[in-house]
């Protein structure tokens, strides 16, 4: 095995660690029978079980070998699979390289692990070709994820040469793109002492979407209006979804990248002590060929933070254009997002001589570096019950109007008063005591 991977040119920057380069290793010192049976024995169980990991993680069955190739194409950012990515597998020098790799590949897809059973007296190896996983519940990995990843593994299964194998991972490229950006919709950031970013894909994202948020139907026009014009390439605004707790301003954010996930929306959700790293993220992201939303949950300011500052010259301001692909949604439940005081309203000279109506007005101009904003209201007590309705209907909850909206009502009182989220919170409880019953 060691000899086939060594022939990989485009996908060969492996690290030390990965289970390719260890199980190339393994059969390499095994050949050679210059280390002990037992020490192969113990790195062969660590690298099987580095694998079963990889298939909990991702919900993999049956091969577990090829599928952990395949996620190893197809998670691969190197320079052929980022341009399959942005414009196809044109005709180019790079693709006989490709070739290549793809025919390493296609030799560890019927790699046979018989010898290397024999001489260490295991059988390991065979059980993860022909294995059945533990049924999961969906939250615990990333459904979308683990059945692109399978579908193109039996593909690959089926290949006859490199040809074909090239044909069916160009695809993928080109209908989903390479890496994490690829398969998953959303994703939280991290970053080390030295600046770099690290991107985490967020696996249990609700699958909520438009039609689920009862009413709103003029906010949601304007969310999906200004969405649509992003991903297609035109002139779209940063969004504020601004108003009261509990009205549906997180839930129409998600809604809107399921919606429009399989047109290439790409979430990236960034707190605000990782504003910092905001430069460091749009670096990482501008060339690619994904439209991305930041999204910043439930932005504020209190009068002592300064971050308000950088994030205006980051959204419009600031030396470096912000790139087309990028746009920064915001929730909050302040309409001009900082906190005002009336010492803010007089416009007298402060200690550093500066009119503090100008500093009113500076903390103001955030919010008018966001195109679009829409205004979120807490519902009438007519439009409460409505939604109390709807949402009894959809959980197939059977009770009389009367006994619905009487309901209804003692639990707003006691549970923070009229809101989609009040609403929805008092049918999850009918929902569960319907179960018990």
């Amino acid at each position: 095995m060691d000899h086939i991977i060594s022939k990989l040119l485009m996908y060969g920057s492996l690290p030390e660690d990965s289970i390719l380069v260890q199980m190339g290793n393994i059969c390499r010192d095994a050949r050679e029978e210059k280390v002990p049976k037992d020490e192969l024995v113990a790195r062969s169980f660590r690298v099987v079980k580095k694998i079963c990991i990889v298939a909990t993680d991702y919900g993999f069955d049956e091969n577990l070998w090829h599928n952990y190739l395949t996620f190893q194409m197809i998670t691969d950012e190197n320079p052929f699979s980022l341009t399959c990515e942005k414009v196809g597998a044109s005709e180019g020098s790079v693709n006989a390289f490709a070739r290549n790799d793809f025919r390493a590949f296609l030799d560890l897809f019927h790699y046979d692990f018989t010898w290397l059973e024999d001489y260490l007296g295991i059988s390991c190896f065979s059980q993860i070709l022909h294995y059945k996983a533990i049924v999961k519940p969906e939250l615990m990995y990333n459904k979308n994820v683990s059945e692109k990843v399978q579908e193109l593994s039996r593909r690959l299964e089926k290949a006859a040469d490199e040809n074909e194998f090239f044909d069916a991972v160009t695809g993928f490229y080109r209908d989903y793109g390479v890496g994490m950006f690829g398969l998953n919709k959303a994703f939280r950031i991290s970053s080390d002492d030295h600046g770099s970013i690290r991107f985490h894909a967020i696996n249990n994202m609700e699958k909520v979407m438009l039609d689920d948020l009862v009413g709103y139907e003029i906010q949601k026009k304007k969310l999906v209006d200004n969405t649509r014009a992003f991903v297609e390439g035109k002139k779209a605004n940063n969004c504020l979804l601004f108003g009261d707790s509990g009205t549906g301003k997180s839930t129409s954010i998600k809604a809107i990248v399921n919606e429009f996930y399989p047109d290439g929306l790409r979430m990236i959700e960034i707190y605000k002590h990782q504003f910092k790293d905001l430069s460091n993220v749009i670096a990482a992201i501008k060339n690619r060929n994904y439209k991305f939303i930041i999204y910043m949950d439930d932005l504020s300011f209190e009068e002592f933070e300064i971050e308000y500052k950088f994030l205006k010259a980051v959204i419009e301001g600031g030396v470096e254009t912000k790139p087309d692909n990028v746009l920064i949604y915001a929730t909050s439940n302040r309409r001009h997002l900082i906190k005002e005081t009336w010492s803010d309203r007089d416009d007298v000279k402060n200690e550093n001589g500066m009119h503090k109506s100008d500093t009113m007005e500076e903390k103001l101009s955030l919010v008018h570096r966001f195109g679009v904003t829409i205004s979120y209201s807490k519902p009438t007590q007519q439009e409460y019950f409505r939604i109390v309705a709807q949402l009894a209907k959809r959980a197939g909850i059977r009770m009389s109007e009367e006994e619905l909206k009487a309901g209804a009502n003692q639990w707003e009182l006691s549970h923070g008063g009229i809101s989609g989220r009040t609403a929805q919170q008092y049918i999850t409880y009918l929902s569960g005591a319907a179960e018990e019953a």
